[in-house]
């Protein structure tokens, strides 16, 4: 017995220091960073430059750098891991950019995914040119589509994205962008009718749901490339039952229930009804600004209606959660990324 008991604890101890050498070793290995890298192509609407963000893993560490104003965990230009990787486009909402979703872009590109954030031209914090007009609807998805094009041709990056893995997210006015993307057919009307009923909307209806038909040489345009969506708090007052029976795609819908700008029981939560099995997660207390990058002291501060929260909501931990889900969503949607190449704690 004491024999036995002796080799026991000798396998004990061998056994606790083999886990503490594979911990050690684990520990060594350095965390999966993110690069990107600056896209400039043609806006497919006047002809003009037009600019894109593309992020994606590396396995080249260094400090957050500034980009346009925010303070973003990837270093430009830094060498791509090797592997190839599932293209994920981003467009974000109304008088934005995308660099305000910078935590989940970089997240989400950690996972092993080319993310790529649209700057859409005449609707970006610094030109809202095109705000209102019919050029803007049908216009986003176009630049989507040409930002696609453009990152499979980007020399740097084409070697590494999979071109049968391509998914959209899309943030508020994103969330139209994206649906259109995927075969949904705008609906004017029951923008009309809607703030007709709801004139209060003042974010919907300034223009009394009346969009400027400054083209008519547009009409919505999907991109057959596109296989999957993830919506946050998405504008969808003019998608139908029946404009959104061509829409097949997974789809992964999150938005706040006490969203003031885009209330959820008339976008999300009726979307979520109409499209074919989507799975939908509203958030308890969240307000539309949830999804935007969690703020440092200055910029609460500066943007309070943008970085407070309700009562007992968590940004970090929503963050947190959305990025798993994400991840695990357009890896399922998509199939698995291939992630050769990256150095993770769990591999």
């Amino acid at each position: 017995m004491a024999h036995f008991c002796a080799w026991s604890l000798g396998l004990i101890l061998a056994s606790l220091v083999s886990v503490q050498a594979m911990a050690a070793a684990f520990a060594a290995q350095p965390r999966v960073a993110v690069g990107y890298h600056r896209l400039t192509f043609t806006d497919p609407l006047d002809g003009q430059p037009m600019q894109a963000y593309a992020f994606y893993p590396t396995r080249e560490q260094g400090r957050p750098g500034v980009v346009d104003g925010f303070e973003v965990d990837a270093r430009e230009d830094a060498r791509i891991s090797i592997g190839r990787y599932p293209l994920l486009m981003l467009s974000h909402g109304n008088n934005g950019t995308p660099l305000a979703l910078h935590d989940l872009i970089t997240s989400i590109a950690r996972q092993g995914f080319v993310v790529v954030a649209v700057v859409h031209p005449g609707d970006n914090y610094f030109d809202q040119s095109r705000l209102g007009k019919l050029s803007n609807l049908y216009g986003r998805p176009l630049q989507i589509s040409a930002a696609i094009t453009s990152a499979l041709s980007e020399p740097m990056l084409s070697p590494f994205i999979n071109d049968k893995e391509v998914g959209v997210i899309g943030y508020s006015a994103g969330g139209e962008t994206a649906l259109i993307l995927t075969g949904a057919q705008p609906e004017l009307q029951r923008l009309r009718d809607y703030c007709s009923k709801y004139p209060q909307d003042m974010d919907a209806c300034k223009a009394h749901g009346e969009l400027v038909a400054d083209r008519d040489d547009l009409a919505p345009q999907a991109d057959s490339r596109v296989h999957a969506m993830l919506l946050l708090a998405p504008l969808s007052l003019m998608f139908g039952r029946h404009t959104l029976e061509n829409v097949k795609v997974p789809t992964l819908i999150y938005a706040g229930d006490s969203d003031k700008l885009v209330a959820m029981d008339k976008n999300a939560g009726a979307l979520a009804r109409k499209l074919l099995h989507p799975d939908f997660r509203p958030l308890p207390g969240a307000g539309h600004f949830v999804f935007l990058a969690p703020c440092t002291d200055e910029q609460a501060a500066r943007s309070p209606a943008l970085c407070a929260d309700g009562d007992g909501v968590d940004r970090v931990a929503i963050h947190r959660d959305l990025v798993s889900e994400a991840g695990h969503f357009f890896g399922e949607a998509l199939t698995r990324p291939n992630r050769a190449g990256l150095q993770t704690a769990d591999q």
